[in-house]
């Protein structure tokens, strides 16, 4: 690990990081004073550049939420930071790269490659491999990277964030932003409690709890779940071939038998338990109109019942990747 200020988005330690990092979107700004700053709302504090972009907090302890909801992934999916078939990657791209910690991991096991995370967010930290930099962008301006300049783009748990989905996958393929062979992943852990047993009572907090921040996003014109539900259709549309999908499933508590799924539980549960009031505090005052005392009251149930529900709830973390074809094609179903 070494520190370098291409760390955070200004000249890295060689021309290549340089470059790559030169080339996000027009709206893409290096760490002056400005991205720097911090509007803070109901005793959270958010991002200031392209301020209520986004309605999460950048706190620290939504960066150890963060961390955390990391964990938890990693081993959901047996430790692997990706599923498209990546080989030998010179160029990656991590959409929403919040803490840093996927860029990271990605940077040392592909020590070769460059690895770019870009967030309206500037928390990343300083040391980190001489082959990882970050950039404060936001990936829902006009793309103007050169063509044919990455071989993968990561995004994850962005579907609570991007408005416009279509118009993000046609930009990384029609604006020409993958080579030909790059490949395409997103990643969501769905806003949707299920139950494969009767064990899920009517009226179940934690499933009261998913219904209403959907609710709430879609009073501020995103659609979470409708999101995941048409990625991949998207990516068929946009001309992309090879397109894979899957659904895990992640336990909401310690219920599984399994002890490798009762952690995977307990993490989900403490990522979701610790991260309540960041999740819904912007959300529900903005688009619910609450007051934040009514945001208060009414997550008192809700944490009770992450704690002591029996019953096998889990969320479903839904993953995509698509290859962008050789020759390139018009579009259409693959």
């Amino acid at each position: 690990m070494t520190e370098q200020s291409g760390s955070r988005g200004s000249p890295g330690p060689s021309d290549a990081c340089d470059a790559f990092s030169a080339m996000l979107s027009a709206d893409s700004m290096s760490m002056s004073d400005d991205v720097r700053d911090y509007v803070f709302e109901n005793s959270r504090r958010y991002h200031k550049y392209s301020e209520g972009r986004y309605h999460f907090p950048n706190d620290d302890a939504e960066q150890e939420r963060e961390d955390m909801q990391h964990a938890m992934v990693m081993l959901l999916c047996d430790g692997k930071l990706h599923y498209a078939p990546l080989r030998n990657p010179q160029s990656v791209l991590d959409i929403g790269t919040g803490t840093g910690i996927w860029a990271i991991d990605m940077g040392d096991e592909y020590p070769e490659a460059e690895i770019l995370g870009i967030d309206l967010s500037p928390i990343q930290p300083l040391w980190v491999p001489q082959n990882v930099q970050f950039l404060v962008d936001n990936v829902e301006e006009e793309w103007v990277q050169p063509a044919n300049s990455l071989d993968y783009i990561h995004s994850r748990q962005m579907a609570p964030t991007i408005r416009d989905w279509p118009r993000i996958i046609a930009e990384a393929y029609q604006a020409r932003a993958l080579k030909p062979g790059g490949w395409l992943e997103i990643q969501d852990l769905k806003c949707e409690v299920r139950c494969d047993d009767d064990t899920l009572g009517e009226g179940d907090a934690c499933a009261l709890y998913a219904k209403t921040l959907m609710r709430a996003l879609s009073r501020l014109n995103i659609d979470f779940n409708g999101a995941v539900a048409n990625y991949t259709r998207w990516m068929r549309e946009a001309g992309f071939v090879n397109v894979h999908e899957m659904t895990l499933k992640a336990p909401l508590g310690t219920w599984p038998k399994d002890p490798q799924q009762a952690k995977i539980g307990l993490y989900t549960r403490n990522m979701i338990y610790d991260g309540l009031h960041g999740f819904s505090i912007g959300p529900f005052t903005r688009g619910l109109e609450w007051t934040p005392e009514e945001v208060e009251v009414f997550l008192v149930d809700i944490r009770k019942a992450l704690l002591k529900s029996s019953a096998h709830i889990y969320l479903p973390f839904f993953t995509v990747y698509a290859q962008k074809p050789f020759e390139q094609s018009t579009g259409g179903p693959s």
